[in-house]
């Protein structure tokens, strides 16, 4: 009967990303069936750490996520856990050794999210490395499956593609996070003045992430490249028709790449695999 709940836990963690997330769906579906269930796990967890801080605006926010927080940590030493998403969350850090740092690093930038405020060039990068790059960490350790040295070597490109990802959202969303939850991520720009400079110096830093990700997809395990790789050209996209945009336009409105172009993009990266062409 346990590994019916287990098996129940990991498809309510499948059912979390594939209702929030249509682009890391098609994503976690291009890995190899082995990585599926881990990856699910992973963004279950991330995902509902993160609506504690930007949905419940009615509850106690601080209190709950320090609840959260106390029981991942519980779940991960007993290694079970009534909730299902933290259940599945504690099978994959358990199986692959993910570290508490990343965890701890990740639940610091959740905390840092309730306080609404803007950053500076250390506390921006101290949030981005907890909110993001880490993450990219903990599903490298899925895709390395014991592989200490070629985890160690893939680091820097994981986090700058975690990185990548991140930055392009704050863009996508800064209507949101500025109008509505007064959070100001980029250091030193006053989003009540944007300017075209402050966007392109902006996008010249996520290039360079894009970049140096690049490198690391092309050296990720077979079974992992095609999937990592669509969810790099998925944001490369996104991040391209927010380049054409004016600063007014991306204070006005959320960009998005429509679902036709996402599985457009799909059929492309599954055949440049088939042929091989991801190296």
């Amino acid at each position: 009967m346990m590994d019916l709940y287990t098996h129940t836990a990991l498809q309510c963690s499948k059912v979390i990303t594939r209702n929030y997330s249509t682009s890391f769906t098609l994503g976690i579906r291009t890995l190899h069936k082995k990585f599926h269930m881990p990856i699910y796990a992973i963004y279950g967890f991330v995902r509902y750490a993160d609506e504690i801080v930007d949905t419940f605006h009615d509850f106690d926010k601080a209190q709950l996520l320090a609840r959260f927080k106390m029981d991942t940590y519980q779940a991960i030493d007993e290694k079970i856990s009534l909730n299902p998403v933290l259940h599945s969350f504690q099978l994959v850090v358990n199986q692959y050794h993910i570290g508490h740092d990343l965890i701890e690093a990740f639940l610091h930038s959740m905390e840092m999210d309730l306080q609404g405020e803007s950053y500076n060039q250390a506390g921006y990068e101290e949030y981005i490395y907890g909110s993001a790059e880490v993450v990219g960490l903990m599903c490298l350790r899925v895709f390395c499956d014991g592989d200490d040295a070629e985890y160690d070597r893939l680091q820097p490109s994981a986090k700058h593609l975690g990185a990548a990802f991140q930055k392009v959202n704050f863009l996508r969303d800064i209507k949101s996070d500025f109008k509505e939850r007064g959070r100001i991520y980029f250091p030193g720009v006053d989003f009540s003045d944007f300017s075209q400079e402050d966007k392109k110096k902006i996008e010249t830093d996520i290039e360079q992430d894009f970049k140096a990700a690049l490198i690391g997809i092309k050296q990720l395990p077979p079974p992992a490249r095609a999937g990592v790789y669509l969810a790099y050209i998925y944001y490369l996209q996104l991040f391209k028709k927010i380049r054409k945009l004016s600063a007014s336009k991306i204070l006005s409105e959320r960009i998005r790449v429509p679902d036709f172009q996402k599985m457009v993009l799909l059929s492309k990266t599954l055949l440049m695999h088939r042929l091989k062409l991801l190296r």
